[in-house]
């Protein structure tokens, strides 16, 4: 049985707002409704929804599904506060129990993207997750040859751990 519908997470920035997926929201989305967005106030960004976040969103749909209300450790739009317009989206493929690690990712339509936004919310995102618990490993991977999200990576602190024939994994160094 599910427990009643709790408030759903909200974090600000200066420039953004990182409201956490539900399911209602990815399954209008995936059908192409935006009534839940717009009555929240939310204004769908130029280009956006793109094919990474409706590639991304059965995934999404799949983590929110293992949990009764999102916890924060799924994925969260990216939402620019001036114009209320949703940007991107980030987040975690949920909490790993067993390695007490949570991996990043995050996405930006092409015509946000080089402003800065994703590190700020990135950094938003891994300073919830240490005031959550300080403990939790933070990780994330990035194809070989994504320059941007690997500078991005490196500039947020996170340090190359591993690297196949496809992907570079990384791993946050805590301060």
């Amino acid at each position: 049985m599910k427990n009643k519908k709790q408030l759903p997470l909200v974090i600000f920035s200066n420039r953004l707002i990182l409201l956490p997926f539900t399911l209602e929201i990815c399954e209008e989305i995936l059908n192409g409704n935006f009534d839940i967005t717009y009555s929240i106030g939310l204004n769908k960004g130029r280009n956006w929804p793109d094919s990474d976040i409706l590639e991304t969103l059965p995934r999404i749909i799949a983590n929110l599904s293992k949990v009764n209300s999102p916890t924060g450790f799924e994925s969260w739009m990216i939402v620019k506060k001036e114009t209320n317009e949703i940007i991107g989206d980030i987040g975690f493929k949920g909490f790993d129990a067993l390695h007490h690690s949570c991996d990043l990712g995050y996405g930006i339509i092409e015509t946000e993207r080089r402003k800065g936004y994703a590190e700020e919310a990135s950094k938003c995102l891994i300073d919830w997750v240490l005031n959550t618990d300080s403990s939790i490993d933070i990780t994330a991977s990035t194809h070989l040859g994504n320059t941007g999200s690997i500078n991005l990576l490196q500039k947020l602190n996170f340090i190359e751990i591993k690297r196949d024939s496809v992907f570079r994994y990384w791993q946050l160094v805590k301060n």
